[in-house]
């Protein structure tokens, strides 16, 4: 500790300072207010003997007397108390020992139930999937409107099941000779006869939802904006149509490309106000199921591309058309000339 007459008294000055004597007075307040830290601070308090202002002078005097005169009553050691808590035994509590009755707390108050424990962990994951539903909730869609939309992606939906379970018949038939319920013939027939409907389908429900923006432009939602908006009516049709002259596989590529093409549009059209709020996740819902279907056909067809034989399409028949018209050109050609040689011969034998 510090001897020297003129450090001794820059300790009692500065002790004695207004400064420190707030300070100390504020710490003692923010005590008193705490409880949790008022109970931490008793845990490392000195005897009652030594709770004296310092800030006095006989709190000086007596720290001073303390620190140059060792073997002090302070630091007396009561031995015969000490051998007294020796004896004392302590009952043991087993139901009381767990994991943490061992861990003493430090920054919460002893014997209070921490609330930070009883956090759910899974909290995030049912916070985002509380806002995936409320993001593809369908509550502000009208009911009419919901149902008939959902009613009208079941036949596509079905074609494309039933393109599945026909390619596995197939398949069934080529390894084992036989189909589960339908022969391979009649299993490749039936395809042949749902490829037309799913795509035909795929064609009508893209050309309605195209018009869907004509009759919103009828009724001036959100304004009158003109060609902007009888453009999506009119881009719908043209593209989904043509698809019908395509292969099967191609047609259901180009339809899966047209139907995101439209959701985008429609989803960039109500944020501009052109459509309901809700039309956009109505949309989504709607365009899921078919995109999915479509996915669905694409892979039963591909399980089975090189079992069946691909039956002519609209572009097949016209190029047969074109072909057959052309020999017809050159049979009529070779008889108006076959004509004409026997005309000549006619004349030169008379």
């Amino acid at each position: 500790m510090l001897r020297n007459g003129a450090t001794r008294s820059l300790t009692r000055s500065f002790l004695k300072s207004p400064s420190v004597s707030s300070r100390y007075t504020s710490t003692i307040s923010l005590l008193q207010a705490h409880p949790q830290a008022s109970t931490l601070a008793s845990q490392f308090r000195r005897p009652s003997s030594l709770a004296i202002n310092l800030c006095s002078p006989t709190g000086t005097a007596l720290q001073r007397y303390a620190s140059t005169h060792p073997g002090t009553p302070f630091d007396h050691i009561d031995k015969k108390h000490e051998k007294d808590v020796a004896k004392t035994e302590i009952e043991p509590h087993p139901e009381d020992v767990s994991t943490l009755s061992s861990v003493r707390q430090v920054m919460h108050e002893e014997g209070v139930e921490d609330k930070e424990r009883d956090v759910d962990m899974l909290a995030g994951v049912k916070a985002d999937l509380k806002t995936i539903k409320e993001t593809f909730s369908m509550d502000e869609v009208p009911r009419q409107a919901l149902v008939l939309g959902m009613a009208g992606v079941l036949p596509y939906l079905a074609t494309s099941i039933s393109t599945v379970y026909l390619a596995w018949d197939i398949n069934h038939a080529a390894i084992t000779g036989s189909g589960f319920l339908l022969s391979g013939q009649t299993a490749e027939l039936l395809l042949h006869i749902i490829e037309p409907l799913q795509i035909g389908y795929g064609a009508v429900i893209l050309s309605f939802l195209g018009a869907i923006h004509w009759g919103l432009e009828f009724a001036k939602y959100g304004g009158k904006h003109g060609y902007p908006r009888y453009a999506i009516g009119v881009v719908a049709p043209a593209i989904a149509w043509p698809t019908t002259l395509l292969p099967v596989e191609y047609a259901l590529i180009a339809q899966f490309l047209a139907f995101n093409y439209l959701y985008f549009a429609d989803a960039r059209a109500t944020r501009r106000g052109w459509a309901p709020h809700w039309y956009t996740t109505y949309r989504f819902a709607l365009t899921f199921i078919v995109g999915a279907s479509i996915v669905i056909s694409l892979i039963g067809r591909g399980q089975i591309a090189d079992k069946i034989n691909r039956l002519p399409g609209p572009a097949d028949r016209l190029k047969a058309l074109r072909d057959s018209q052309m020999e017809s050109l050159e049979t009529e050609e070779k008889e108006r000339r076959a004509k004409l040689v026997s005309q000549e011969e006619g004349e030169d034998a008379e």
